[in-house]
């Protein structure tokens, strides 16, 4: 049976830059391995590694042309070619001087785009894949509901952290939800271009305490960045993951924009809870912690 793994270390690390967080806080020495073939191929012994590590990697998800479809929605959407679009978000260092910016420039400049389904069909059919659709189902046990889509684009040289956090603490969902994320590589995802790091496991070790620092996070000392394990991608590979796994992504110190689909499900039965509700799990206030 083919089971996702975790291969042995490798020295991977990138080249030295400025970064604005401490340079222990993400190893790149451990790499998650998962498993080949389309969705079809994911066994109910998967299912169970998933609850059990909180993740789930399928290296070939997706087909080449979905890919570029995708891909050709993107552009389309950041290029401001739907002029009801205004669901973009520009990396903080270049925010100024978007007006000025024209094209592939313009474009790496772009940190994320949301919201996006209701607007491009590329999008919305890859949100929508009956495979991937299916495997929710079966992860989660209910009918998945798309809580959250965004685009994200991790530009070159800008390309910005997103720093260690659980997905969980910003929905305002009941606590013991199973909310799975699908973070689908349209480019291909390395360590030199800020893919993926997640802590195998951290789903079962409860909510943490979240601070708003570099971003609404984890605080850097509170993450066991001994087990950080990175997940690279190729184009078409997707990672399924919990949303209670710590996860993060470094800078982007490569020359190479890392684009990619990040889509939130819920299980359909599910009823919202106040943001005073989520915040009296996950926000710091009122219990004596500090980062």
């Amino acid at each position: 049976m083919n089971h996702p793994t975790t291969s042995e270390p490798r020295d991977i690390a990138p080249a030295p830059a400025a970064i604005p967080y401490p340079e222990n806080l993400y190893r790149f020495d451990t790499v998650a391995e998962g498993i080949s073939g389309d969705f079809s191929a994911v066994t109910e012994a998967h299912i169970q590694y998933f609850h059990q590590h909180g993740y789930l990697v399928i290296h070939d998800a997706f087909r080449p042309d979905e890919v570029q479809d995708a891909l050709a929605g993107m552009v389309h959407l950041m290029d401001g070619n739907h002029p009801d679009f205004r669901a973009i978000q520009f990396e903080p260092k270049l925010a100024k001087r978007k007006n000025a910016l024209e094209g592939q420039e313009r474009r790496d400049a772009i940190r994320k785009i949301f919201k996006f389904v209701d607007y491009e069909p590329r999008l919305n059919a890859m949100a929508e894949h009956s495979g991937m659709l299916g495997v929710l189902q079966r992860i989660m046990d209910d009918t998945p509901e798309l809580y959250q889509d965004m685009a994200l684009v991790k530009p070159p040289h800008f390309g910005s952290e997103k720093p260690w956090h659980q997905d969980c603490a910003y929905f305002d969902l009941p606590r013991g939800t199973t909310v799975v994320g699908v973070w689908i590589a349209l480019d291909e995802a390395t360590p030199e271009n800020g893919c993926m790091h997640i802590i195998p496991g951290s789903h079962n070790e409860g909510p943490m305490i979240h601070f708003k620092r570099r971003d609404w996070q984890i605080c850097d000392t509170h993450v066991p960045v001994a087990r950080d394990t990175m997940v690279p991608l190729q184009p078409g590979g997707c990672l399924f993951w919990h949303g209670m796994l710590h996860h993060g992504s470094p800078v982007n110190q490569s020359t190479q924009r890392r684009r990619a689909l990040q889509l939130h499900y819920k299980p359909a039965s599910c009823e919202a809870i106040t943001t005073q509700e989520r915040m009296a799990v996950y926000g710091s206030e009122g219990k004596a912690v500090e980062c």
